[in-house]
């Protein structure tokens, strides 16, 4: 069983920057494929950032220069640094262990202000 717990999230202007972290139990971690994903109010939920375990990065169009995902897994921890921050990142930001089954986090919001 995996457990995956973010945290990180709050409100933020724009411009500004954020780090969300996701810690996992459990004994996989490191050979696991990580993802952040994001759902904003009345929007489907959409892919940010994934990074698989050999270290290997992809993201989406929108975040592409400002985000970055990392892990670290000695502390089973991935971690999603976000920097010049637009409204349109507001969302509830979850993270996910890319399985059979997968695994969620609860989510953590983020709002970015005007």
């Amino acid at each position: 069983q995996v457990q995956l717990v973010e945290s990180g999230g709050g409100l933020v202007q724009a411009g500004g920057s954020l780090r969300l972290s996701c810690a996992a139990s459990g004994r996989y971690f490191s050979l696991s494929t990580m993802a952040w994903h994001r759902q904003a109010p009345g929007k489907q939920r959409e892919l940010v950032a994934v990074i698989t375990a050999g270290g290997t990065t992809n993201y989406v169009d929108s975040v592409k220069g400002r985000f970055t995902i990392s892990r670290d897994n000695a502390k089973s921890t991935v971690y999603l640094q976000m920097n010049s921050l637009k409204p349109e990142d507001t969302a509830v930001y979850y993270c996910r262990l890319i399985g059979t089954p997968d695994y969620w986090g609860q989510g953590t919001q983020v709002t970015v202000s005007s």
